[in-house]
């Protein structure tokens, strides 16, 4: 099996936008949570999400004309040029059956959706457009990618909501390792939208002011929005065309506990972490950070965090989680994470959790990276993504040896 390495970098996200200013962000401990402007909130309780504001999709892309596309491709296609700019890669020199996309996703284009909803409850049905009814199916996701950067390889759009990402990565790395490609872009991609919001909301979920994982005193989510685009390549082309190799794939694990539709389960996600161990070729004590879901609500971090101790014991490896810098961006959650993950390699440092004030009595030993980044030597790290209805998806991600 091929060796699947990591060239690429492209996260647009509402701290920064391209591997330099994310890492930068990252670094600072930079929050991302302003007030939302992407719909009117009156009636909302909370107003706070993780917007990408000024986002200029014309400045990034070079072929695909945003006019045609939603927002959640225009995410998806942004991220996936920014990632072959950072590799240093021509795409026109890549044969075009041997590269191709895989997008993960929440809501897919959950903005067109709601843009025909209101003309449907303004006008019935002859009042819903043709243009927008073109841009609603999700698999565009991954067609954009594909067609912004003239691949013509796989094109699969992930729906397995916030751990779709790491689904991507895990599909992406068979079909490199399996010799089946040699570049793939991997990530995902959501966008905002006042019915998550408001869904996440009734569900109780939702936090007023700030994201504050593991802490004592955390109350839910912010939601959040962006793209998230890792560039894949097989190390046989990679070094081929002397690329700069920021770290390795080493592997992933998949399951699902299929219990409750959103409450996760502690030894199925203990037994995830195993399997991507076993796949990745690594044991517990190899894991030097592990990039957590880390929600921000009490019952999803304290069972995450059950699991950590289950399976690392009572002193387990840093633990944070950038979805307190960047909100929770559903789909792409997982592709920040592993951006975050290999930045940690490549620079060492540990990406912080901020909004963090009081120790959890319940988490005592987990060390959450407290508001600052922390220089450290980052070899592997476990990238964890967890999604409703029990899709547990864990991805290995080491430095190249």
């Amino acid at each position: 099996m091929n060796r699947v390495v990591i060239t690429g970098l492209g996260p647009v996200s509402s701290i920064g936008v391209g591997s330099r200013d994310f890492c930068s962000a990252l670094l600072a401990g930079r929050s991302g949570i302003a007030r939302i402007e992407s719909f009117d909130t009156a009636g909302f309780p909370y107003v706070n999400a993780g917007e990408v504001r000024d986002f200029s999709p014309g400045e990034i892309l070079t072929r695909l004309d945003p006019a045609q596309w939603g927002r959640s491709s225009q995410f998806a296609a942004a991220a996936a040029r920014l990632a072959v700019r950072d590799a240093g890669l021509d795409p026109g020199r890549v044969a075009p059956g041997r590269a191709g996309a895989v997008v993960g996703t929440t809501s897919g284009e959950s903005q067109v959706i709601e843009a025909l909803t209101a003309q449907l409850v303004a006008g019935g049905w002859a009042a819903m457009s043709s243009e927008l009814l073109d841009r609603v199916p999700a698999d565009r996701l991954s067609n954009a990618v594909n067609l912004e950067l003239g691949f013509a390889g796989e094109s699969v759009t992930v729906c397995t909501a916030c751990s779709a990402s790491n689904y991507a990565l895990g599909y992406a790395y068979d079909i490199l390792a399996m010799g089946e490609a040699d570049v793939m872009i991997a990530g995902g991609a959501d966008s905002v939208c006042r019915w998550a919001h408001a869904g996440f909301y009734r569900l109780g979920a939702l936090t007023e002011h700030a994201c504050a994982p593991f802490d004592r005193d955390r109350s839910g989510i912010i939601t959040g929005e962006g793209g998230a685009a890792l560039l894949l390549e097989t190390l046989q082309h990679a070094e081929a065309r002397r690329a700069r190799i920021y770290a390795e794939v080493l592997g992933y694990g998949l399951n699902c506990d299929a219990s409750h539709m959103v409450s996760p389960d502690a030894a199925s996600i203990a037994a995830c972490m195993r399997l991507a161990h076993r796949r990745a070729g690594v044991q517990p004590e190899d894991i030097d950070y592990i990039s957590a879901h880390g929600t921000g609500t009490l019952a999803n971090d304290a069972v995450e965090a059950q699991a950590i101790f289950e399976v690392f014991g009572a002193a387990p490896p840093p633990v944070s989680s950038t979805k307190s810098m960047l909100g929770h961006t559903m789909g792409a959650a997982s592709g920040f994470g592993a951006i975050a993950s290999t930045l940690a390699i490549d620079r060492g440092f540990l990406p912080p959790t901020i909004n963090w004030t009081t120790q959890d009595p319940a988490l005592i030993g987990l060390d959450p990276v407290a508001n600052t980044a922390r220089q450290a030597r980052v070899r592997v790290v476990q990238n964890d993504g967890f999604a409703f209805g029990g899709n547990n998806a864990i991805v290995i991600i080491g430095a190249l040896t």
